[in-house]
């Protein structure tokens, strides 16, 4: 708990990325009227969860006033609201809702990380970005040693677990695992990935995402962690 206590402290400071540190503190800067009263985190969002963790969520940046103004993963914001409440339906979280740091949430058996640490303009980080940041995915993942399953929301957190995977010196099964909701990879070595459309309101809202089909990948991640253990 301590060296990812360290880790997180790391994080919060970067700015190894011009135009996310422009981007990050100009939405903090101008707010939006419903959220006048905040004072926006507008930093760099570490992990969240268990550090024992045996289901690792990968999904993709901050929401410019969602992560980017609580300072959590996927709090704040209706993406989260979605997540959280599957989570909690699944045995993962305490509670079905995050509105602050410091409403009590906690996770079970499973953190929340994303490839890019910053709210990007259009949520659209740029490869260079990604680049620059999977060193923090690597050195978060390598301070979760129970981790056995991987669930990449979105295809762009899919393609960042394999990066990382192929980082650390595992084979990447060949042809390379494509993303779709319910695509399964097993990595020799490594975890078994799962993909699952984002939880973004474009997706939940019109229907391509529903409880249902979140809550059949979270049970098949549990199945996945009975095996493994």
């Amino acid at each position: 708990m301590s060296g990812l206590r360290a880790l997180h402290r790391e994080i919060v400071e970067c700015r190894a990325c011009p135009r996310l540190v422009a981007w990050r503190e100009e939405v903090a800067r101008l707010k939006v009227r419903r959220f006048r009263e905040w004072t926006y985190w507008a930093r760099p969002l570490p992990g969240f969860g268990d550090p024992r963790a045996r289901l690792l969520v990968v999904g993709l940046a901050p929401a410019a006033h969602g992560g980017n103004r609580t300072g959590r993963m996927f709090t704040g914001d209706r993406s989260g609201d979605f997540l959280y409440a599957a989570l909690h339906r699944a045995g993962f979280a305490n509670q079905p809702t995050s509105v602050r740091r410091d409403d009590g949430l906690a996770l079970r058996e499973a953190f929340i990380t994303a490839p890019c640490r910053c709210a990007p303009p259009g949520n659209k980080p740029l490869p260079d970005e990604l680049s620059r940041c999977s060193v923090w995915l690597d050195r978060e993942v390598a301070l979760l040693p129970s981790v056995s399953v991987v669930l990449a929301l979105g295809s762009i957190g899919w393609g960042a677990a394999l990066s990382h995977f192929a980082r650390r010196g595992l084979a990447i099964p060949r042809p390379r695992p494509q993303f779709g909701h319910g695509a399964e990879a097993k990595i020799p070595g490594g975890p078994v990935l799962l993909g699952c459309y984002h939880v973004s309101q474009q997706n939940t809202n019109t229907g391509k995402l529903t409880a249902k089909m979140i809550d059949a990948v979270l049970a098949r991640a549990k199945e996945l962690m009975r095996r493994m253990s």
